[in-house]
């Protein structure tokens, strides 16, 4: 399944195209202009839309664009220059979309970094990408001065709170012990010498003037643990990131002007960042920012502003209909605003759909990609023929290809049936630069010809549609028997009393492993034995399949956006060993 331009000669069309919704062409133009030109257009189309809504306080466009100009300013007031990485260590708030157009506007590069990282975590990220100034939460401020970052030249303090509505600002300065909570939540200590974001807007002046640049520019470095698990930056165009929304205005076809985003996934990660910092603006959609996750107030905000499109993952969607359901009406009703939610990150339960799409009244779609494809590379059709549990079908512009694992410059074979099991490699203008600094790594993951080598094993039909079956890299090899842990974990969460599991593969001598299950239980389930666990997994999987360990935990770690980790687990595990 590869296009005419693929390495190893032509082939037929891409049969996938017969999934596509009505209206969406095989190839579409992707403009070569910077991702910051989407905003740019809405606030001279509307110029009094509502931009951001963050907690009541909103920002028309055409406020959105001026706000944005005076960033540019503060920014080269100290010393922002093309080329320079700009980190934003910031939760998701207004101030974070304003400085990420102005630092890429001035032809700089955004390094995007989680504001709850750890000092030892921030160090080595902000050495990496050599970022020579940080504009930075109140509450990592201290974190990053104890990095010691060596090109680290400018240090600036962010305090979120000033993003908020005049009321709410004058409420945290109570003596009250509410509003003392609520403040040591959003701000901690900042030297004297560390200057403040919005005193420093004050003072500035205005910048308009864009640098000249192309598509091809570098536009974002996104730190990522790809298919090793260790920490490198991707490295996202211009163009890989306005190929995502060109693919997303099409695939869902959003009303221009009219749509409203909840932006509850953080701004930080590669998902969220393209759904909720990107998107919004280059459909002129009014995007309502959440600091963080929390479904109360996303229930809230459905009462001043109801959401059109949700981008998601699973466990949020599920947590957001506990709570509309636990509130009843109108609560359960104000979703029904929401036509499309969009999840990936992780497999969305069949139940997650059912419950969504019959609360909701609108459609639950899964997509699939990845840090490096800007992130998204396929999903299933915004249309009732959408198959819940699958990862749908390449985007427009986007070939894809099935390789042998073991054997990565190997085409798979059909099967009898005339699907492809194997890796999936995927080749589109979504595709990532390489890595930053990493020229081996960026060797073993990106083709010469542009093939991207997910490390996710799929089985593919022939007509194109995708299945994930597991990561190659967390295999586990029993007997020489591959091992895929998502198939064991989906059973294992039909075993009663258990509310998850991850399942992971450990060393057991001679290259071979054994299968470990660590469980979460539901509130005041007993802990099943490791005779029952195989009991009920042999019902569905091969002997070699089977746990040989179990063992119950308090949680499962989990991603920034709720994705379970396998890798901690093992790595806790194989410590103990």
């Amino acid at each position: 399944m590869r296009s005419s331009s693929g390495p190893t000669g032509s082939t037929p069309p891409r049969p996938w195209t017969t999934h596509y919704p009505p209206g969406v062409p095989d190839v579409l133009e992707v403009p070569d202009e910077p991702v910051t030109a989407g905003l740019r257009r809405a606030a001279r189309t509307w110029p009094d839309r509502v931009a951001t809504d963050f907690m009541g306080a909103t920002l028309t466009y055409a406020e959105a664009d001026r706000a944005i100009e005076r960033a540019m300013g503060v920014l080269v007031d100290l010393g922002v220059r093309r080329g320079d990485r700009v980190a934003l260590v910031l939760p998701n708030s207004p101030t974070h979309l304003i400085a990420y157009h102005a630092v890429l506007r001035l032809g700089a590069v955004v390094v995007e970094l989680n504001p709850t990282y750890t000092t030892e975590e921030l160090a080595h990220l902000l050495a990496d990408c050599r970022a020579s100034h940080a504009l930075v939460w109140h509450k990592a401020v201290a974190r990053v001065l104890a990095a010691g970052a060596p090109d680290l030249r400018r240090v600036v303090s962010v305090d979120i709170a000033r993003d908020l509505p005049r009321h709410s600002q004058l409420l945290l300065r109570l003596p009250v012990t509410a509003a003392r909570r609520k403040r040591a939540a959003l701000r901690g200590h900042v030297p004297a010498e560390i200057a403040d974001w919005h005193d420093l807007l004050r003072a500035t002046r205005t910048v308009a003037e864009e640098a000249p640049g192309s598509g091809d520019d570098l536009a974002l470095l996104q730190y990522t643990g790809g298919t090793t698990g260790t920490p490198k930056a991707a490295r996202l165009t211009h163009r890989n990131l306005v190929a995502n929304l060109v693919h997303g205005q099409a695939w869902a076809g959003f009303e221009p002007g009219a749509e409203v985003v909840d932006g509850i996934l953080p701004f930080f990660h590669a998902f969220g960042l393209t759904f909720c910092l990107n998107l919004p603006g280059y459909i002129g959609a009014t995007l309502v920012v959440f600091p963080n996750f929390d479904p109360a107030a996303v229930l809230a905000a459905q009462k001043r502003r109801p959401a059109t499109f949700l981008p998601a993952v699973a466990p949020m969607l599920d947590r957001i209909a506990d709570a509309a359901e636990a509130a009843g009406e109108p609560a359960r009703s104000s979703l029904r605003s929401v036509r499309l939610a969009f999840a990936g990150a992780m497999p969305i339960p069949t139940a997650t759909v059912d419950r969504w799409e019959s609360l909701t009244g609108g459609l639950l779609v899964e997509g699939y990609g990845m840090t490096e494809c800007a992130p998204i590379a396929a999903g299933n059709p915004c249309t009732p023929d959408r198959r819940p549990g699958t990862l749908g079908v390449p985007f427009p512009n986007t070939d894809i290809e099935v390789r042998d694992p073991e054997q990565p410059d190997t085409r798979v074979e059909p099967r009898e049936d005339g699907s492809l099991r194997g890796e999936l490699l995927v080749r589109g203008p979504q595709v990532f630069a390489g890595y930053w600094n990493q020229d081996d790594e960026t060797a073993r993951q990106l083709d010469p010809d542009g093939w991207l080598h997910t490390g996710d094993v799929v089985e593919v039909d022939p007509t194109g549609w995708i299945t994930l079956v597991d990561r190659v890299k967390e295999m586990i090899i029993v007997g020489g028997f591959k091992v895929y842990p998502s198939q064991v974990e989906e059973h294992l969460r039909t075993l009663p009393g258990v509310a998850d599991v991850a399942v992971v593969g450990l060393p057991t001598g001679g290259g071979d492993e054994e299968v470990l299950a660590a469980l979460v239980l539901e509130p005041g389930a007993a802990a099943p034995t490791l005779a029952e666990v195989r009991a009920h997994a042999e019902t569905r999987l091969p002997r070699y399949a089977l746990p040989r360990r179990v063992e119950v935990l308090d949680e499962l770690p989990r991603s920034q956006i709720g994705k379970v980790m396998r890798r901690p687990v093992r790595e806790r595990f194989l410590e103990d060993a």
